[in-house]
C-alpha cells in the first residue's frame, strides 16, 4: 500500500503505510458545517423536485447522480417546518446514514427523492411535504414528528455504491466487506495527495460505513483484527484532513474513537494533542503528549510539540508577569503639595518686620552718635 507522508515527520506513522502523515502540513481552509438548531439559511434558486419536494443546492458536489438501488451514504438533519424543531442529527452520531435508493422507509421518501438528484460531496436544503414524510399520524415515538408536519432537511450525500459495480453490502462476506472498505482508505489516501481533503474524507467516510457498529459486533478473532486495520487508519486519516482544514473539534473526536479500541495508540494520542493545542487546551495537549511519548520515545515530532508547548507556556508566563507588575508594583512618590497662600503672605510680612526693625534700629544708631 503507498503511504502518504509529509517529509518533516520522521516517525509517527513511518511503520503504517496506509496512515497518510501530517503532523506539520500547512492548514487548508475547508467549510465546516454549521452547527446551528435551525435550519440554515440558503439563498441559491430553489429548483422543485417533485410536486412536493424542492431542493437549494448549499455547495455544489461532483462526479455522477446515484441511480436507482445505489446505496447511499449521507449525513442529514431533520426539522419540522412549522415549528422549527430538529428531531434528527446524524453528524453528531459520528457515523453515516445508509439509504438504499427505491427500498428506502415509507417516511424516507421525500429524503430519497432528493439524495437521487444529488452528486457526491453535494449538500443541500431540502423541503418535504408531510404526504412524503411522516404522513397524516406522524410520529409519538422516536423521532417525535406532528401529525402533518411538513419537514426541512440539510443533506450531504458523502457518496454511493451502485449495485452493477458488485454485491450489495447486506450479500458480503466479511472479508469483501472490509476489502472494499480498504478499496475506499486508498482513494482517499489518493485524493489526500492531491490535497482534495473533503474529497478524501468523504472516501474515508464511507469505508467506516463499511464497517459500522453492528458489523463490527459480529467480528471476532482475526476478522476484527482485520477490520480494526483498515476502520482505525481511516479515523486517523480523516483527523489529518480535519486538522489541515482548522476542524478541530471533529478532530478530536475521530481521535478519541480510536482511542476507545487502543488506548495507547500513539498516532491518536498525538494528533488529539495537536488538535487540542490548536484549541488552546493546553494542559490536555501536553497529557495527550507525554502519552504519546511513552509509546514513541524516540519521535521527534512529539518532542518538538512538548517543546513548543513550554514556550507557549514561558511566554504566557512573562506577559502575565508583565501585567502583575504594573498591578502590584511599588506605589508612586507623593508630588509635593504647592504652599498655603495666607502661610507665605505672614513668611513675607515677618521678613518685612524684621527688615524695617533692622532699618529703624540702624537708624537710631546713627543720630546717637550725632547727638554725642
Amino acid at each position: 500500500m503507498e503511504e502518504i507522508q509529509e517529509h518533516q515527520s520522521q516517525s509517527i506513522g513511518k511503520d503504517d503505510e496506509d496512515e497518510i502523515v501530517v503532523e506539520q502540513a500547512a492548514g487548508v481552509h475547508g467549510d465546516p458545517l454549521q452547527h446551528g438548531n435551525f435550519p440554515p439559511k440558503v439563498d441559491s434558486p430553489v429548483e422543485i423536485l417533485q410536486e412536493k419536494v424542492t431542493k437549494q443546492v448549499v455547495k455544489e458536489g461532483h462526479g455522477q447522480k446515484p441511480s436507482k438501488y445505489a446505496t447511499c451514504f449521507l449525513h442529514y438533519r431533520a426539522w419540522t417546518e412549522s415549528t422549527q424543531h430538529k428531531f434528527e442529527d446524524t453528524w453528531n452520531e459520528q457515523r453515516p446514514f445508509e439509504m438504499v435508493l427505491g427500498k428506502e422507509k415509507k417516511e424516507m421518501a421525500g429524503l430519497a427523492v432528493g439524495v437521487s438528484s444529488m452528486k457526491t460531496g453535494e449538500r443541500a436544503l431540502l423541503h418535504v411535504g408531510w404526504e412524503l414524510g411522516y404522513g397524516k399520524e406522524g410520529s409519538f415515538s422516536f423521532p417525535n414528528v406532528p401529525p402533518m408536519a411538513d419537514i426541512i432537511y440539510e443533506v450531504e450525500l458523502i457518496g454511493f455504491d451502485e449495485v452493477k459495480e458488485g454485491k450489495a453490502r447486506g450479500d458480503m462476506t466479511a472479508e469483501e466487506r472490509i476489502g472494499a472498505a480498504d478499496r475506499r482508505k486508498m482513494d482517499g489516501n489518493s485524493l489526500f495527495k492531491d490535497e482534495k481533503l473533503e474529497e478524501a474524507m468523504q472516501q474515508y467516510e464511507m469505508a467506516v460505513a463499511y464497517l459500522g457498529d453492528d458489523f463490527m459486533f459480529q467480528l471476532f478473532g482475526k476478522y476484527r483484527d482485520m477490520a480494526l486495520a483498515v476502520k482505525n487508519p481511516c479515523h486517523l486519516n480523516m483527523a489529518a484532513c480535519l486538522i489541515k482544514l482548522k476542524r478541530h473539534e471533529e478532530a478530536i473526536a475521530q481521535c478519541t474513537i480510536v482511542l476507545a479500541e487502543d488506548e495507547n495508540n500513539a498516532k491518536a494520542l498525538f494528533r488529539r494533542g495537536k488538535a487540542r493545542a490548536e484549541l488552546g487546551q493546553t494542559d490536555a495537549a501536553r497529557e495527550d503528549f507525554l502519552k504519546a511519548r511513552k509509546h514513541a520515545p524516540e519521535d521527534k515530532a512529539i518532542t518538538r510539540e512538548l517543546r513548543s508547548l513550554d514556550e507557549h507556556d514561558k511566554a504566557i508566563y512573562k506577559k502575565q508577569k508583565e501585567i502583575y507588575k504594573g498591578i502590584f508594583g511599588p506605589p508612586p512618590q507623593p508630588k509635593p503639595k504647592p504652599a498655603n497662600v495666607l502661610t507665605r503672605m505672614w513668611q513675607w510680612l515677618i521678613l518685612i518686620c524684621q527688615w524695617l526693625l533692622s532699618l529703624i534700629y540702624r537708624l537710631f544708631k546713627r543720630e546717637r552718635r550725632k547727638a554725642d
